[in-house]
């Protein structure tokens, strides 16, 4: 197999686009990595997009026709270097990072089918790939909401706060459980100390966390 990659999933001020940047950091640091690197932001896979200023949501078709489009693109840059013969990692090696996939998808519509989101994960399963969910704990969550755009905060109402931070926690143990039942193997990981490349070690190098 040519191909290995990993999937950051988590809810907003998880830590995901902090995480990504320390995997870019790794990789073009690290002498033996793939020289050939697929990484595909949220903006590429995700179910609610900013089209024109304004927020539209895709219905669970059109975004379960979205993850297929993903997937098939990676069976097919992997076909062709299989088909190549043997090589190094670094020569012919893909290594690929998806943010907000297969669990957005689970999260989204828990009441679902889950016959083409299996298939979906077995096949992702099949492309090397691991999941990484990035969670915050309670005591943290405020802090954490209030410091990607503090000056929106300013005038919220405790209830308001209360509020954020309690959807948060909400879909944070939906995503947790859909990761339990996902097909995927999967690593959670608590980002409240933001320690972003020593995580990234753990997930590269496939260490446990101490």
């Amino acid at each position: 197999m040519h191909i290995r990659g990993i999937i950051l999933e988590g809810y907003s001020n998880a830590g995901k686009t902090s995480v990504l940047k320390a995997i870019k950091r790794y990789q073009s640091q690290e002498e033996s990595s793939e020289r050939s690197v697929v990484i595909l932001g949220e903006h590429y896979t995700q179910i609610l997009n900013n089209k024109h200023g304004e927020y539209v949501s895709l219905t669970r078709e059109e975004h379960m026709e979205l993850l297929k489009e993903r997937v098939e693109m990676l069976k097919k840059l992997n076909d062709w270097a299989i088909q190549l013969g043997p090589a190094s990692r670094g020569s012919r090696g893909l290594f690929y990072v998806l943010e907000r996939f297969h669990l957005n998808q689970r999260a989204a519509f828990v009441d679902s089918d889950l016959d083409e989101i299996n298939k979906i994960e077995e096949q992702l399963e099949s492309l090397g790939a691991r999941c990484i969910l990035l969670t915050i704990s309670p005591e943290v969550v405020e802090e954490r909401i209030k410091s990607r755009q503090p000056e929106e905060w300013i005038y919220k109402t405790e209830e308001e706060v209360r509020s954020s931070v309690s959807e948060l926690l909400k879909i944070q143990n939906v995503l947790r459980h859909q990761a339990q039942i996902s097909r995927v193997p999967t690593i959670e990981i608590n980002t409240d100390d933001k320690n972003w490349d020593e995580y990234v070690r753990v997930i590269m190098e496939g260490n446990d966390i101490a």
